[in-house]
Parts: C-alpha cells; structure tokens; sequence
C-alpha cells in the first residue's frame, strides 16, 4: 500500500496505488515509509520541495511516523514500554510454554479472540497460596467452550495442570488466575475454520488492594445480552465496558441490568443479592444471567447457616433463588455484590434509593466474613495448594 502525501498538511493518507499515466512522482523514505507526491511539469521542483519542507517541519515539531523494525528493535521497544505490571507469569499454547518475562506476554493479532471475539475465560482467586474453586471455574470454562463451539487442544485434567503450574512459576501467593479458550489464530475471516486448532491462555496477576466498604450502584441503561449469551461467560464484553463506564461516569460503582419485564439480572461482572424486612436472602436465578461460582458457593454458605452446619446468622431466615422486581429489590433490607474479584461488597445506594438505613448490612457482612474465612482455611475442601517449591 503507498500513501500520497498531501502538500498543504502534514498527514497521510490513502491513495490509489497505481500512478497516473499523466504524472511523474516523487519517492521519499521517512522512517522506512515511502510517501508518492505527484507533481506536474513546471511544478515538479517546487512542488516537491514543499512536501520536503513539510515532512522537515513535522520531524522537527515531534511528529514521528511508523518505522520499519528488525526483531532486535521489536524487542527493545517492548521491553522499553514495560513498567511496573502486576502480571507474574503467562502461559501459551501458541509457545506451549510459560512467560515470566511481562514484554512478551503478547497473543497474535490473528487469534479469533482477537478480532471476533470467539473465545471464553474465566477467573480464579490466589488465596495464600491455593486457588479457590479452581474446579468449579474450569468446569464453567469448559461449558462455556462448548456453548462457542470452541474445542480445548487440552483435556480438563491438562488444563488443570497447566493453570496449577503457572500459578507455581509465577510466585503469586494472593491475586488472580485469569485465563481463555479461544477459536485460536489462523487468520482474518469471520468463520473458524481457517483456525488449525484452538488457543489457551492464563495470566497469573497481583491481587487488588483497594477493597470497598461499601459502594452506589445505578440502573444500567446499556442493552443487557441475549440469555445464549448472558450464560456463557464470552470475551465479548462491549455491553459489560459500557455499563461500567456509564456507573463511572456517574460516580457510582457498577450498573445494574433490569429486563424488559423490570426484574434484577447482573452487574456488569457480578451477581447480585438481597436481603428483605423479613430476612430472606434472595437472588434472582441464573436463566437469563451468568452463573457465578462465588455467588453459588455464597447461597450454600448461607444453607449451612440455616442447618447448623455453621453458625447462625441473625436476621437471616430464608434463602431463595428466584426472580426479584427491581421495586422490590430496592426496597430491601440489605444489597451485596458478588464475584470472584470483590467477592463480596456491600450496596448502600442504588439510583437515589437508599438501600436499608445507608449502612452493610449485618447478613451481608457475615456471609462475607464466612467466605473470606472459607477462602483461607486448610481445611476448605475447594482450596487446591499450589506446588511452589516443585517448579522453583
């Protein structure tokens, strides 16, 4: 592809490759770049002279434009645009190996993940040193995969693996496992056939240290995804981005999705929960929505409460999944948030509706007291201890 340069401003832009049969052109290299300026007769010299002038002009004020690199110099500028990241360790199945060294940590523009967005991931919580309801989340990574048409180049216990390892090189004793199955690259068309085989990726990053006490939610005016959609946890997360900035944008800390029917679906990346006067805690059901392994694992926390398999909680009587009216919902005792990077957090506010009196409520404060402490306890059965010593 050539670019004309055009002579009375110092932008690029697009042309016709092919030169005039009428004209006589111009060739410069800037960068490696070779911009095509036609010039006519008398006008050659002149002409030419100018857009030399002007490309003088824009190198001088700053103005860079792209560069031919070798790999050497590839390297060198990716190294060079790393700062501090929170990313200890990536695993490929392009490389089929695991990257410690944060410039690297790249997937080719030609992954269909990329550019069409078919793939599927999943998180997972570092706890001191294990990895909490990895199970659940590969098990919901491979439904996931499925519902996308996606075929895993590994079986589950290889993916298991794999993740358990990188968690291992990585060092991380507390943060994330994030990881995805994509169609894989192979090219630039719409269908994956052109893809010889499917991609895994999982990136082990630090955990967040800035935990909210409470936080303002609003009802999202952002279209909420088909349930094919709602239910597999896909990299397409335009909708998810553009509630989240428009609850940003707001001050406030996520957006809630409310049906056509005017019933409580999600957050932009977590469950929702309340609690009523009469201290049923209830969550909408996971039909239309996505499944979350934590706000699961939160109504059997609170079932155990109930059977004495824990202690009681006071105020908490009942736990129902069913559908809630967001006048209802607003309405409540209590709001939490659920997800495996919160996990749980308190909602005071939503819209200009203050949530119970204003302040987390106690049944929401225990049952994020009782996971918190799940989470960290040897004798939690969905703790898988991390190798570290093995892959040192």
């Amino acid at each position: 592809m050539y670019l004309r340069f055009n002579c009375t401003s110092t932008t690029p832009r697009r042309t016709d490759p092919m030169p005039s049969t009428s004209s006589w052109h111009f060739w410069n290299a800037v960068d490696g770049i070779r911009y095509r300026a036609p010039f006519f007769s008398a006008l050659s010299f002149s002409t030419s002279a100018r857009c030399m002038k002007e490309l003088s002009i824009a190198e001088q004020s700053g103005q860079t434009f792209p560069a031919i690199l070798s790999s050497e110099e590839v390297v060198s500028r990716l190294q060079a645009r790393v700062d501090k990241q929170p990313f200890r360790a990536m695993y490929s199945s392009v490389l089929n190996g695991i990257i410690t060294d944060v410039a690297f940590m790249l997937i080719p523009m030609d992954d269909h993940m990329v550019h069409r967005g078919h793939g599927v991931f999943d998180t997972a919580i570092i706890a001191q040193g294990c990895l909490y309801e990895l199970d659940a989340h590969l098990d919901r990574l491979l439904r996931s995969a499925s519902m996308a048409k996606i075929t895993s180049p590994f079986s589950r216990k290889e993916l298991r693996e794999i993740l358990v390892r990188t968690v291992a090189v990585s060092k991380n004793r507390n943060g994330f496992l994030r990881y995805w199955l994509s169609a894989g690259p192979g090219g630039f068309a719409l269908s994956s056939r052109e893809c010889p085989i499917a991609s895994f990726y999982a990136i082990v990053q630090d955990a967040n240290q800035n935990s909210r006490k409470s936080v303002k939610v609003i009802t999202s005016s952002i279209p909420m995804k088909p349930p094919l959609f709602a239910t597999m946890k896909n990299v397409n997360y335009l909708p998810n981005a553009l509630s989240i900035m428009e609850a940003e944008e707001q001050g406030a800390f996520a957006g809630i999705w409310v049906d056509e029917g005017g019933f409580v679906a999600e957050g932009p990346n977590m469950n929702v929960a309340f609690v009523n006067s009469a201290g049923e805690l209830i969550m909408p059901a996971f039909d239309k929505i996505l499944s979350g392994c934590t706000a699961r694992r939160v109504l059997a926390l609170a079932e155990e409460c109930l059977s004495d398999l824990k202690p009681a909680i006071s105020n908490l009587k009942a736990v129902i999944v069913r559908p809630i009216l967001a006048a209802e919902a607003k309405n409540a005792s209590e709001m939490m948030m659920i997800g495996s990077s919160l996990p749980i957090v308190p909602v005071v506010q939503w819209d200009d509706q203050i949530i119970g009196n204003g302040e987390p409520g106690s049944v929401t404060l225990a049952l994020k007291t009782l996971l918190e402490e799940e989470m960290l306890s040897d004798s939690c059965p969905y703790r898988e201890p991390i190798p570290y010593d093995f892959y040192a």
